[in-house]
């Protein structure tokens, strides 16, 4: 029992902590970025234009951060560059679409800000291929 109460963690846990962070955040937001890739067309037409850029340009860079930024962090590559794009778009959807609603409609963007937020500050991990590169 007092292992469970410990504020203490090794080498070994904390990789696999923030392996398990990256392939959660990562590879669960690969499926809204593919989702609107084969979609783009319907979403297109609901999608926001955010700081006036359109509303293609808005989602090809949404699809960018989901699909590519999503993918790298996955396998741990670039981890901290990917996640900017990631938390750029995780803000916009929370605080723009969903109106800052945190434990409303805007609770998945939340939850997904906080995972990125917390891979930027962490980083990958050795257990990446940043890790393995010994970046």
């Amino acid at each position: 029992m007092s292992k469970l109460m410990s504020t203490n963690y090794t080498t070994g846990s904390f990789n696999l902590a923030t392996l398990l962070l990256r392939l959660g955040c990562g590879g669960l937001i690969i499926h809204h970025g593919y989702d609107k890739l084969v979609n783009f067309a319907t979403y297109k037409g609901q999608f926001m234009s955010f700081l006036g850029i359109g509303q293609s340009t808005t989602l090809g860079l949404v699809i960018f951060a989901e699909l590519v930024c999503g993918a790298l962090l996955l396998i741990g590559l670039f981890s901290r560059l990917a996640c900017v794009p990631l938390i750029i778009t995780m803000c916009v959807a929370l605080f723009k679409a969903h109106g800052g609603q945190i434990f409303g409609e805007g609770e998945m963007a939340a939850l997904y800000l906080s995972g990125y937020l917390a891979l930027i500050i962490m980083g990958p991990g050795k257990i990446s291929v940043d890790g393995m590169a010994g970046k």
